[in-house]
């Protein structure tokens, strides 16, 4: 027997307790009650010292003893170090990073270090614990920093921005869905499948615009600012994808070392696993041109690899959960496929009598599938990658392409479609998840945004996408060198505050040498992109005449190259390819033959205009006159199939913005710019939660801590200027009058509504009992440690009175209630009482129904058996009817008794009838020879229905009389009825018997007495 036995719940097969006491841990415990208990109390309290771990917060206990332990270190904010300098910074990281406490507040700012491995720390149980809290009650964590702009945003209803920073492989991308899952959890929605929506996106996005590069396996070609809508109350209702600058030269061509968008791979491993590569026209033994960049290698790696196949079911699910159809995504897996099958076709150079640079498709085996999966006719798709047309004085005239110009417009083709397919994506994600105005209206809502970009790249060889990534982080380190040290410290001066200023590195001239006009970096690329004769060495002189500064340089002995001293250190760009990258020209006849697909999403993309970041614009623009357009005569002079100029839609074609072959049109350069406005003018409007992720090792090995890679990090990134600042200065500096609106709740009374003055400012922070804050002229200067002391007051001075309005509302609405329920009960019984009512006398309508029904029965019986008997008496009356002819001559000696009977049933039947009125003439005839007689009448017989004649008379006093003797005399049990009451004559009676054969008399005759000349006595006449 085993002791889990006695759990069992099942009575009959748990064992007893006799069975119990025979077992052998019983048996070794008897007697030993007191030690057992002491070693017992011992062992608890050991078990509590070592293992048990409970905290207290505000609210309730909060047991972590299971799986959840939690030290909170004095040395968690670097602003508490008694020492400042590199090297206690460095050391102090280093001994975190080593107990996997990989977070380290600056004050309000969060430095997160990369651990190369997955940690359990961001459980539900841990976003329990960072919900509400004070930043200082539980150890750093990237869910604090959620939760910290999450709580600004419900508190002070304006909108926020988180900005995550660092270089390439420092955990960005990582740190970015953390942050989305932790504001998914804080602002619960009623609706839980707009929750799996957003958690869904990043995935979606970043399978399109993440790849494996030299230094990170899953770096972001691109830049993403998400944008979570709350509702005032705090609950999401919606989401919005910004992105920016993608990276679509990826497409065609990969550094060594490097892949090309994750996508590709997964849906060729999906494909190949589901055996669907022929129905995408894919082949299974090579992979195509884009992607293999192995030698061959990426075949195995796609056919061996689970992590892509689980990849393309996640996509697939991401896809379905976020609310794309399934012909949607058949059209994008068919797009994807395309542009793998662009990329395998193959161009020669053909010589005619005429032209000897022309170039055609020797193996059409490519193009053929590449136009089956754009939906397109493959000799329109030859024609317009092997030629073009120019418009001249009015003419169009046709020019063949070089092998090599074939092949830029190939893919030139292949770029935009992957770029514009992304924007439709993030498009389409976007009105999948817009909020509903029915909750909330746009106005009234409020963001946190997320920004998460491409990090700082140094690669041995630097080319025109690192030059874009680069220059995007100069411009988050310049904003947040204003925020944190220019902006604060002009305010000191201005408010006239005595605080010591913070020498800080400004990138402000080297922002300039990229942006300013006319002679920055990127207007002077744009310049030389105009001109058609312009190549990279030109354009390299260019550089070297007209910047010069200290930040530009040309190193010797190394052609087409320059540096340029950033933020970050100092980087080696190769002009190589440029010019191509910036103008990014896409010929008009692939726009052209592209819309005339009869795939409904290529039309979309290629009908759509650009915006001026160089994304897909929702909404198509309208045709201006100003519009830049195709000439009409630039289809008809293509194309010589009928069918084919039935496909083309002029006016589609007059609402592209830029298929022409003009130089004028937009360039990379310009669309990058216009990127960075659009980027900081969301930036600028919501509070900065800034995150500054580290790099600990290039490497990628997890508990490495390379201090000299480290230090670098931290010195562009100003972590020790951001300490002393966050120790001396002031980064919360608030409109006194705004101060006063905002807190007056913890010193005033709701209902006094004090004045914006400087004296109830003072006030409020000394009912706070703050200390270290400053009043300048306008504005009340507070520590970052202030406002979240004082945000904590606020909300639980709201939340007593929201308790109190609690109960107050519970209290109204028990006794509405109670109210109501008394009205709905009196209304239940009077309902009741007239249901029962109207049961009732339904009831008694169907006993009287029943009743009569019955009655009739009864006497349709009694009148059945009724009539045959008088039938019986009449046939037998007949056969007498000689002896009463002799026994009428006998009446004038006798006395005749006239009975008038109530029972009519007998004087019904014809033949009695006709009978007595025989015998009664024969009567009266014998009477009349013998002498005067009493003149007889006779009473016509009383209708069915009629009422009963009283017994009111002397016949019916003798009737009486004599009844009553024959009952006694029989013992009836029945009692005589008074006089007066009704009788119904029965014709059971004896008496009524013994006058039934005598012929009722009159009464007026018989009381007009004898008539002289008869004989016989009077006839009494009973009735």
């Amino acid at each position: 027997m085993r002791m889990y036995r006695c759990l069992i719940k099942d009575f009959e097969t748990r064992p007893s307790v006799m069975h119990l006491l025979e077992h052998p841990f019983i048996k070794q415990a008897h007697g030993k009650d007191t030690s057992l208990r002491h070693q017992l109390s011992v062992l608890i309290r050991d078990q509590q010292d070592v293992g048990s771990r409970t905290r207290t917060t505000r609210h309730e206990r909060i047991n972590t003893r299971k799986t959840l332990i939690i030290e909170i270190c004095p040395d968690d904010d670097l602003v508490n170090l008694e020492v400042l300098d590199e090297e206690t910074i460095i050391t102090h990281l280093q001994k975190r990073y080593q107990d996997l406490q990989i977070y380290t507040y600056v004050g309000d700012i969060l430095i997160a270090l990369n651990p190369f491995q997955s940690l359990s720390i961001y459980s539900p149980q841990f976003s329990k614990l960072y919900h509400g809290m004070k930043r200082s009650t539980n150890p750093p964590h990237i869910f604090a920093t959620a939760d910290a702009a999450y709580q600004s945003m419900v508190t002070l209803s304006k909108d926020q921005c988180i900005i995550i920073s660092g270089e390439s492989g420092a955990g960005k991308t990582e740190s970015a869905h953390l942050i989305v899952q932790h504001l998914t959890f804080l602002g619960k929605a009623n609706n839980r499948t707009l929750r799996e929506k957003i958690l869904q996106v990043n995935p979606l996005v970043e399978a399109f615009g993440n790849a494996c590069t030299a230094i990170n396996d899953n770096s972001s070609r691109f830049g993403k600012y998400l944008e979570m809508k709350f509702t005032p109350t705090g609950a999401v209702m919606g989401a919005k994808i910004s992105e920016y600058l993608l990276e679509k030269s990826r497409v065609i061509k990969q550094a060594t070392g490097e892949k090309n968008f994750h996508i590709f791979y997964y849906i060729y491993a999906g494909l190949y696993h589901q055996d669907n590569l022929k129905k995408y026209r894919l082949p299974n033994k090579t992979a195509p041109r884009y992607i293999d960049c192995f030698n061959g290698k990426v075949m195995q790696d796609i056919i061996s690899s689970k992590l892509y196949k689980e990849q393309f079911g996640a996509i697939q699910d991401c896809f379905r959960i976020i609310g794309f159809t399934e012909e949607e995504v058949n059209s994008v897996y068919k797009i994807l496929a395309a542009i793998l099958n662009t990329g395998n076709i193959e161009f020669k150079s053909t010589s005619s009598q005429h032209q000897s640079d022309k170039s055609e498709v020797p193996n059409s085996e490519a193009l053929d599938d590449a136009a089956a999966l754009l939906s397109i006719g493959s000799e329109e798709l030859q024609e317009a990658l092997t030629s073009h047309c120019v418009v001249t004085r009015g003419e169009t005239i046709i020019r063949t392409n070089t092998v090599d110009k074939a092949t830029d417009v190939r893919d030139a083709m292949s770029k935009a479609l992957y770029g514009r397919l992304f924007s439709w994506i993030v498009n389409r994600i976007n009105a999948l998840l817009q909020p509903d105005t029915n909750i909330c209206t746009a106005e009234s809502g409020m963001n946190v945004g997320i920004l998460d970009i491409f990090g700082f790249e140094n690669f041995k060889k630097n080319s025109f996408e690192q030059l874009c990534i680069n220059i995007a982080n100069e411009q988050i380190q310049f904003y947040f060198n204003q925020h944190i040290f220019a902006l604060e410290q002009i305010e000191y001066q201005s408010e006239g505050v005595d605080a010591s200023l913070v020498e800080y590195e400004d990138n402000r001239p080297i922002l300039d040498m990229f942006l300013q006009k006319p002679m920055g970096l990127l207007s002077l690329l744009d310049e030389e992109s105009r001109f058609p004769q312009a190549t990279d060495q030109t354009l390299v002189d260019k550089f070297q005449d007209n910047l010069r500064n200290k930040y530009f340089w040309t190193p010797k002995r190394v052609e087409l190259c320059f540096g340029i001293q950033h933020y970050a250190g100092k980087v080696l760009y190769n002009v190589s390819g440029f010019l191509e990258k910036n103008r990014d020209t896409l010929p008009a006849d692939i726009v052209v033959v592209l819309r005339t697909s009869e795939n409904k999403l290529l039309q979309q993309l290629f009908s759509s205009p650009l915006t001026k970041t160089g994304n897909l614009a929702t909404s198509r623009a309208r045709v201006t006159a100003a519009s830049r357009s195709l000439p009409p005569q630039l289809s008809s002079g293509r194309n010589k199939s009928p069918k084919y100029l039935l496909k083309v839609d002029t006016m589609e074609m007059m609402r592209h913005p830029e298929e022409t072959t003009n130089m004028r049109r937009q360039t990379v350069a310009s669309y990058f710019r216009y990127s960075l406005m659009d980027l900081l003018s969301k930036m600028v409007v919501g509070t900065p939660h800034f995150v500054r992720c580290i790099k600990p090792n290039d490497d990628r090995q997890a508990l490495r801590f390379n201090k000299e890679r480290v230090m670098v990090q931290l010195r562009y990134t100003g972590i020790l200027e951001t300490v002393n600042i966050r120790r001396q200065g002031y980064s919360h500096r608030i409109l006194i009058e705004e101060f006063v609106n905002r807190y007056y709740y913890l010193a005033f009374r709701a209902h006094q509504m004090p004045e914006g003055s400087k004296e109830n400012a003072v006030i409020i922070l000394q009912k706070a009992k703050l200390e270290h804050w400053v009043l300048g002229k306008t504005k009340v200067f507070l520590k970052y440690y202030h406002v979240e002391q004082l945000n904590l007051m606020l909300r639980e001075v709201i939340a007593r009175v929201v308790l109190i309005q609690a109960y107050t509302k519970g209290w109204l609405g028990a006794r509405r209630y109670r109210r109501e329920r008394q009205k709905r009960n009196h209304g239940a019984i009077i309902i009741q009482s007239a249901w029962r009512g109207h049961m009732a006398r339904q009831n008694l309508k169907l006993v009287k129904k029943e009743r009569e029904q019955a009655a009739v029965q009864i006497q349709s019986a009694y009148r059945g058996y009724r009539v045959r008997k008088d039938y019986k008496q009449s046939r037998q009356t007949g056969q007498s009817t000689p002896e009463r002819r002799s026994s009428t001559n006998l009446i004038s000696d006798e006395k005749v008794v006239s009975v008038s009977s109530s029972d009519a049933s007998v004087l019904k039947t014809g033949k009695l009838s006709d009978s007595r009125e025989r015998d009664g003439v024969q009567g009266r005839s014998a009477l009349s020879k013998q002498g005067p007689t009493v003149k007889l009448h006779h009473r016509s017989p009383r209708r069915r229905g009629q009422q009963p004649k009283l017994l009111n008379s002397p016949e019916d006093s003798l009737y009486y009389n004599h009844l009553n003797r024959s009952l006694d005399y029989q013992g009836s049990k029945r009692k005589p009825r008074k006089l007066g009451q009704i009788k119904l004559l029965d014709g059971e009676d004896e008496y009524y018997q013994l006058l039934s054969t005598i012929e009722s008399v009159p009464e007026e005759d018989v009381l007009s007495g004898p008539s002289p000349n008869s004989t016989a006595p009077p006839t009494i006449s009973s009735r």
